[in-house]
């Protein structure tokens, strides 16, 4: 479950926490707040980008009311990190971009999010592991950008780039005629879920002429920082 999505479940409860925060709120009230926040959480995919459930619940909140809401999600039982939230090398975006206003440096935040989660071939779960297009389709999906799965159809989406010099952050560079796709950085850097044994990682970028099949540009290009 995404953050996007994390925060839209919490929203549709925001009636109740509301009167939970007033003093003359029913233990019934309390019993289905409850109920419909682990609702929330436990309906979600399990793909670990979920955050803490106190930070979906802020975010939902918007943090006008006054209400603390550390205190009530400990007084639920559901304070503290998820066990999905939980896992090593996984963090959620601290904003998403509204669906169509992503740009290439979104993409570059939001991949360096899961450094360190393995690679695993045929992985699209970032609580088990990803391969390498698996990893970018996950990418633009926390974006709400939908691409395919795998490379051979994921190099033709977007518009083509001429060559490395052009390239700019954000950017798709798929190798060796469709055999690896990665995210480029700028300056020199990609990220990538590179081979098994390896976890997702920043490197130099060593796609050039002679391996480099193609340069696809998914959303508005990025500035290199």
């Amino acid at each position: 479950m995404s953050m996007t999505e994390a925060i839209g479940r919490m929203q549709g409860i925001q009636s109740m926490i509301a009167e939970l925060s007033r003093p003359a709120a029913s233990e019934a009230n309390t019993t289905a707040l409850k109920s419909a926040a682990s609702t929330s959480l436990a309906t979600g995919t399990g793909n670990g980008d979920a955050g803490s459930f106190t930070e979906a619940l802020t975010a939902a909140l918007g943090g006008t009311n006054g209400t603390d809401v550390s205190s009530l999600a400990n007084s639920l039982g559901l304070g503290g990190t998820s066990p999905i939230g939980a896992l090593k090398g996984i963090t959620p975006p601290a904003t998403v971009p509204a669906a169509g206003t992503a740009t290439g440096n979104d993409v570059v935040a939001v991949a360096k999010k899961y450094i360190g989660v393995p690679y695993v071939w045929g992985g699209t779960n970032p609580a088990t592991g990803m391969d390498c297009s698996g990893f970018t389709q996950r990418v633009f999906k926390d974006l709400g950008v939908e691409i395919p799965r795998v490379v051979s159809d994921q190099m033709r989406q977007g518009t083509p780039v001429a060559s490395l010099a052009e390239a700019k952050p954000g950017d798709l560079l798929v190798s060796f005629g469709g055999d690896h796709i990665s995210i480029y950085l700028g300056n020199g850097k990609a990220i990538d879920a590179p081979v098994p044994g390896k976890t997702i990682q920043i490197r130099d970028a060593w796609e050039q002429h002679s391996n480099l099949t193609s340069i696809r540009r998914i959303v508005p290009a990025g500035t290199a920082s």
